[in-house]
């Protein structure tokens, strides 16, 4: 049976400057996110839209801020208010963890509006272009929690091969759920999406099928992580994750119906 090797979460010093593995997980996110929009930008259905460079950059600028903020504030509000309650100086310490992927989500929104405002976009051209840039940034989050010993899973059965104990939890084995989220609900989704986003949609229909197919991965991997806490829904028990997911899912199905019986394509900005 495997056991956490609970790697040290601090992966170098910079003097009295300490370096996380977590904070660097969201370094090589971001980085995945200005690479893969570079090829993106190259893609002929895109290029014929007027995406630059510079916009990439820019638009890094406001997702690092929706990220960081929507997903710390996503943390407090979703899954652990009274403990943020009791200790408020601890919502300032992302370094150790601890950020809403839901959070995030509404976060980013929020931030690619302002920064459409800016830049002349229409916004739902600004979500379908940056959709297939997200899931490979959400894997690489997972592995900070790995790497943090967070999110560990349900227990599991001990025959499982890569079954796991987590020694700062208990002696019990466990699903290594943040492996599993990060090959799930990012390169699986990263894969499909960026396949789907290859050729023309109609606009909103890339976004929209993001929000269904990470709705879906999540509302399935959550039935391997332990819940943050539990919610009666119709008779069923469900995960807080997936109380999360279920708006996604049904919101990203209606706006699949609805982007494609408008069939309306992307424009690129007017001149200024």
């Amino acid at each position: 049976m495997l056991i956490h090797p609970l790697p040290d979460p601090i992966a170098f010093s910079l003097g009295p400057v300490k370096v996380h593995w977590y904070g660097l997980m969201y370094v090589l996110a971001f980085a995945l996110f200005v690479a893969l929009g570079r090829v993106r930008i190259k893609q002929p259905h895109i290029a014929r839209l007027g995406w630059q460079n510079k916009d990439l950059d820019d638009m890094l600028f406001y997702g690092m801020l929706g990220v960081v903020l929507g997903g710390r504030l996503g943390e407090v509000l979703f899954y652990r208010f009274d403990f943020f309650l009791q200790n408020p100086l601890e919502i300032f310490a992302v370094w150790r963890g601890g950020m809403s992927f839901h959070g995030g989500f509404l976060g980013v929104m929020l931030a690619m509006w302002l920064w459409a405002r800016k830049a002349g976009r229409n916004v739902l051209d600004v979500y379908d272009f940056i959709a297939p840039l997200v899931p490979l940034g959400y894997a690489a989050g997972r592995i900070g929690n790995f790497i943090n010993a967070e999110l560990p899973g349900r227990y599991a059965d001990p025959s499982l091969p890569w079954a796991m104990i987590w020694p700062n939890v208990d002696a019990m084995p466990r699903h290594p759920s943040p492996i599993y989220q990060a090959l799930v609900d990012g390169l699986l989704v990263f894969i499909m999406l960026w396949m789907f986003a290859r050729h023309a949609r109609p606009r909103l229909a890339v976004g929209a099928m993001y929000t269904l197919l990470y709705g879906c991965a999540r509302f399935f991997t959550e039935y391997f992580r332990t819940p943050d806490y539990e919610v009666s829904l119709l008779g069923f028990t469900i995960s807080s994750g997936q109380m999360l997911s279920l708006p996604m899912i049904v919101g990203a199905i209606v706006l699949l119906l609805w982007s494609y019986k408008r069939n309306i394509s992307a424009t690129a900005p007017a001149p200024a």
